[in-house]
């Protein structure tokens, strides 16, 4: 599931990306939510969790048919509901965030980061 999301960047992209998935799923630091729909998996989301905060990251919903079916907003939901002594912390992109939803969601904006990917053609 994740690894067609990521083909998108490139099939090498998506190896890499499979190899971090893998070495993470022993880091007990990192846990690896994935939300299902009808039987089919749908989403997932990394959590990044510390003494006070979990981070949620790499939220997605895989396929579009599956968009505007407030899957994203269950799956922040159940992180909210696991982790109600933590602060939830959301990192998003700025091209493509939900904006609307996370403000209805009553997160706090903060700031913003730039990143840029280096490739050799």
């Amino acid at each position: 599931m994740k690894y067609e999301n990521d083909l998108e960047y490139g099939e090498a992209f998506a190896r890499q990306k499979t190899q971090q998935i893998k070495k993470q799923f022993s880091d007990p630091k990192i846990q690896q939510v994935i939300a299902f729909y009808q039987g089919e998996a749908v989403g997932y989301v990394d959590l990044i969790l510390s003494n006070h905060t979990v981070e949620i990251d790499e939220l997605s919903v895989v396929h579009i048919k599956h968009q505007n079916k407030g899957i994203g907003s269950h799956i922040q939901r159940f992180v909210m509901d696991q982790y109600l002594d933590k602060k939830i912390i959301l990192v998003a992109d700025g091209e493509d965030t939900p904006r609307e939803m996370y403000s209805k969601q009553n997160y706090e904006y903060l700031g913003f980061k730039y990143e840029f990917l280096k490739t050799e053609l």
